[in-house]
């Protein structure tokens, strides 16, 4: 697999724009395919909120992390599972979980290309150096350098 160069400045970046936008009231637009993650600092223990793109599968919010368990939010998840989501309109609570089975991240990421083909597609060429349709092997070798979370909403 090509190594490339990812902008993570740049990532921070369109995060804040995605804060701003929630907001601004704007969750219902933006919360289509970005909800914000409140996790409790591991270090701190003060809220961390984090804009990240997701996926609902049977009333399960599943997140990816590009940085993997190198990622603030994933670690302080390891730290606290216990989480907010607001996502469009709605907000709850839920217990995050980290997962590292390569063949359920696979899955994870074959509904994301179904889904979004030619957004996820682009990340695939740009990000991983892999083709814009990844086979299932490479797909599950991704699982070795990323991460996905599972968030299980809870009633309050």
């Amino acid at each position: 697999m090509q190594s490339v160069k990812f902008d993570w400045a740049r990532m921070k970046n369109i995060q804040k724009i995605h804060r701003l936008l929630y907001a601004l009231g704007l969750g219902p637009l933006v919360g289509k395919i970005i909800l914000l993650l409140t996790t409790t600092g591991r270090k701190s223990g003060r809220e961390r909120v984090t804009p990240l793109q997701y996926e609902e599968i049977d009333g399960l919010y599943y997140l990816g992390a590009a940085r993997g368990l190198r990622a603030d939010w994933v670690r302080n998840i390891q730290a606290c599972p216990q989480v907010e989501v607001r996502v469009g309109a709605r907000h709850f609570h839920g217990i995050a979980e980290v997962v590292n089975d390569p063949a359920k991240f696979a899955d994870f990421m074959e509904v994301r290309l179904e889904r979004h083909p030619r957004m996820i597609g682009f990340i695939m060429e740009k990000a991983h150096g892999l083709p814009r349709h990844p086979s299932r092997e490479q797909l599950e070798g991704l699982a070795a350098n990323e991460a996905m979370v599972v968030v299980h909403p809870v009633k309050v």
